[in-house]
Protein backbone atom coordinates (compact mmCIF):
# COMPACT_ATOMS: atom_id res chain seq x y z
CA UNK A 1 0.00 0.00 0.00
CA UNK A 2 1.38 3.39 -1.01
CA UNK A 3 1.28 6.11 1.64
CA UNK A 4 0.42 9.72 0.94
CA UNK A 5 3.03 12.37 1.66
CA UNK A 6 2.61 14.13 4.94
CA UNK A 7 1.44 17.73 5.08
CA UNK A 8 4.95 18.79 6.14
CA UNK A 9 6.53 16.96 3.19
CA UNK A 10 4.10 18.65 0.80
CA UNK A 11 4.91 22.09 2.25
CA UNK A 12 8.67 21.46 1.99
CA UNK A 13 8.28 20.32 -1.63
CA UNK A 14 6.21 23.40 -2.49
CA UNK A 15 8.72 25.74 -0.86
CA UNK A 16 11.62 24.08 -2.67
CA UNK A 17 9.78 24.53 -5.97
CA UNK A 18 9.09 28.19 -5.21
CA UNK A 19 12.69 28.76 -4.17
CA UNK A 20 13.97 27.19 -7.38
CA UNK A 21 11.58 29.28 -9.46
CA UNK A 22 12.58 32.47 -7.67
CA UNK A 23 16.28 31.72 -8.05
CA UNK A 24 15.82 30.99 -11.77
CA UNK A 25 13.72 34.09 -12.46
CA UNK A 26 15.69 36.86 -14.13
CA UNK A 27 16.04 40.15 -12.31
CA UNK A 28 13.83 43.03 -13.52
CA UNK A 29 16.86 44.73 -15.09
CA UNK A 30 17.62 41.56 -17.06
CA UNK A 31 14.12 41.77 -18.54
CA UNK A 32 14.54 45.38 -19.72
CA UNK A 33 16.53 45.76 -22.92
CA UNK A 34 18.25 49.08 -22.25
CA UNK A 35 19.74 48.96 -25.77
CA UNK A 36 16.27 49.18 -27.36
CA UNK A 37 15.73 52.68 -28.82
CA UNK A 38 12.10 52.72 -27.58
CA UNK A 39 13.27 51.91 -24.04
CA UNK A 40 15.92 54.63 -24.22
CA UNK A 41 13.33 57.13 -25.48
CA UNK A 42 10.99 56.29 -22.58
CA UNK A 43 13.85 56.51 -20.07
CA UNK A 44 15.03 59.87 -21.49
CA UNK A 45 11.50 61.28 -21.20
CA UNK A 46 11.36 60.21 -17.54
CA UNK A 47 14.85 61.55 -16.85
CA UNK A 48 13.85 64.99 -18.15
CA UNK A 49 10.98 65.26 -15.66
CA UNK A 50 11.82 66.96 -12.37
CA UNK A 51 12.47 64.51 -9.53
CA UNK A 52 9.69 63.87 -7.05
CA UNK A 53 9.93 63.88 -3.28
CA UNK A 54 8.04 60.91 -1.79
CA UNK A 55 5.32 61.81 0.72
CA UNK A 56 6.35 61.79 4.36
CA UNK A 57 4.58 60.64 7.50
CA UNK A 58 3.68 57.29 8.93
CA UNK A 59 0.46 56.98 6.96
CA UNK A 60 0.06 54.51 4.09
CA UNK A 61 2.02 55.66 1.05
CA UNK A 62 0.96 54.26 -2.34
CA UNK A 63 3.51 52.61 -4.61
CA UNK A 64 4.94 54.72 -7.43
CA UNK A 65 5.58 52.47 -10.44
CA UNK A 66 6.19 55.48 -12.74
CA UNK A 67 9.98 55.16 -12.88
CA UNK A 68 10.57 58.84 -12.09
CA UNK A 69 13.62 59.99 -10.15
CA UNK A 70 13.17 60.68 -6.46
CA UNK A 71 15.15 62.97 -4.18
CA UNK A 72 15.41 62.72 -0.44
CA UNK A 73 17.69 61.37 2.23
CA UNK A 74 19.30 57.96 2.50
CA UNK A 75 20.14 56.23 5.73
CA UNK A 76 21.89 52.98 6.56
CA UNK A 77 20.03 49.94 7.89
CA UNK A 78 20.67 49.45 11.60
CA UNK A 79 22.98 46.56 12.51
CA UNK A 80 20.16 44.67 14.22
CA UNK A 81 18.50 43.98 10.84
CA UNK A 82 21.30 41.63 9.73
CA UNK A 83 19.66 38.27 8.95
CA UNK A 84 16.11 39.57 9.43
CA UNK A 85 13.47 38.71 6.86
CA UNK A 86 12.67 41.51 4.41
CA UNK A 87 9.32 42.25 2.75
CA UNK A 88 10.25 40.10 -0.27
CA UNK A 89 10.96 37.09 1.98
CA UNK A 90 14.75 37.16 1.63
CA UNK A 91 17.14 37.64 4.55
CA UNK A 92 18.86 41.02 4.86
CA UNK A 93 22.65 41.10 4.52
CA UNK A 94 24.71 44.23 5.13
CA UNK A 95 27.16 42.97 2.50
CA UNK A 96 24.43 42.91 -0.17
CA UNK A 97 22.74 45.56 -2.30
CA UNK A 98 19.26 45.46 -0.75
CA UNK A 99 17.38 48.68 -0.15
CA UNK A 100 14.12 49.69 1.51
CA UNK A 101 11.64 52.10 -0.07
CA UNK A 102 8.12 52.97 0.95
CA UNK A 103 7.10 53.92 -2.60
CA UNK A 104 9.07 51.91 -5.16
CA UNK A 105 7.64 48.46 -5.96
CA UNK A 106 9.52 45.47 -4.55
CA UNK A 107 12.00 44.18 -7.11
CA UNK A 108 12.78 47.64 -8.49
CA UNK A 109 16.40 48.10 -9.42
CA UNK A 110 17.60 51.66 -8.95
CA UNK A 111 20.74 53.75 -9.03
CA UNK A 112 21.25 55.65 -5.76
CA UNK A 113 23.52 58.70 -6.08
CA UNK A 114 24.88 60.58 -3.08
CA UNK A 115 24.36 64.24 -4.04
CA UNK A 116 27.27 65.35 -1.83
CA UNK A 117 29.90 62.97 -3.25
CA UNK A 118 28.52 62.12 -6.70
CA UNK A 119 29.15 58.43 -5.97
CA UNK A 120 26.46 55.96 -7.08
CA UNK A 121 25.51 52.31 -6.56
CA UNK A 122 22.90 49.97 -7.98
CA UNK A 123 20.40 48.59 -5.44
CA UNK A 124 17.37 46.31 -5.48
CA UNK A 125 14.32 47.32 -3.45
CA UNK A 126 13.60 44.26 -1.31
CA UNK A 127 12.09 45.82 1.77
CA UNK A 128 9.70 48.51 3.02
CA UNK A 129 10.90 51.55 4.91
CA UNK A 130 12.43 53.78 6.08
CA UNK A 131 9.74 54.75 8.53
CA UNK A 132 11.39 57.99 9.63
CA UNK A 133 10.13 61.30 8.28
CA UNK A 134 12.45 62.92 5.80
CA UNK A 135 14.03 59.68 4.60
CA UNK A 136 13.52 58.21 1.15
CA UNK A 137 15.59 55.03 1.17
CA UNK A 138 17.52 52.74 3.52
CA UNK A 139 20.64 51.07 2.13
CA UNK A 140 22.97 48.31 3.28
CA UNK A 141 26.40 49.07 4.73
CA UNK A 142 28.08 47.89 1.53
CA UNK A 143 25.98 50.29 -0.55
CA UNK A 144 26.58 53.11 1.95
CA UNK A 145 30.33 52.62 1.52
CA UNK A 146 29.99 52.65 -2.28
CA UNK A 147 28.17 55.99 -2.27
CA UNK A 148 30.31 57.60 0.42
CA UNK A 149 27.66 57.63 3.12
CA UNK A 150 29.74 57.51 6.27
CA UNK A 151 28.61 56.17 9.60
CA UNK A 152 29.52 59.53 11.12
CA UNK A 153 27.09 61.40 8.84
CA UNK A 154 24.43 58.68 9.07
CA UNK A 155 22.19 60.37 6.51
CA UNK A 156 22.93 61.90 3.10
CA UNK A 157 20.93 63.64 0.37
CA UNK A 158 20.43 61.27 -2.56
CA UNK A 159 18.77 60.87 -5.91
CA UNK A 160 17.10 57.51 -6.53
CA UNK A 161 16.79 56.78 -10.25
CA UNK A 162 14.83 53.59 -11.00
CA UNK A 163 16.39 51.49 -13.76
CA UNK A 164 13.79 48.70 -13.98
CA UNK A 165 10.39 48.92 -12.29
CA UNK A 166 8.06 45.89 -11.97
CA UNK A 167 4.48 46.81 -12.89
CA UNK A 168 1.27 45.42 -11.40
CA UNK A 169 0.47 43.56 -14.63
CA UNK A 170 3.71 41.54 -14.41
CA UNK A 171 5.63 43.56 -17.00
CA UNK A 172 8.76 45.57 -16.26
CA UNK A 173 9.11 49.22 -17.20
CA UNK A 174 12.35 51.09 -17.79
CA UNK A 175 12.82 54.00 -15.41
CA UNK A 176 14.73 57.27 -15.60
CA UNK A 177 17.91 55.51 -14.44
CA UNK A 178 18.00 53.35 -17.58
CA UNK A 179 19.30 56.29 -19.66
CA UNK A 180 22.71 55.47 -21.11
Amino acid sequence: MRSHPSFEQAIVAALMTLGTAAAAAPSPAARVNTQDPAVQSQARALAQLPPVTPPQGSHHVPEDPSGRRQVGKASVYAGRFQGQQMADGERFRHAGSAAASRTLPLGTQARVTNLQTGQAALVTVEDRGPFVDGRTIDVSRATAQQIGLTRKAGVAPVEVAPVAVPQRDGTVKAGAGAVK
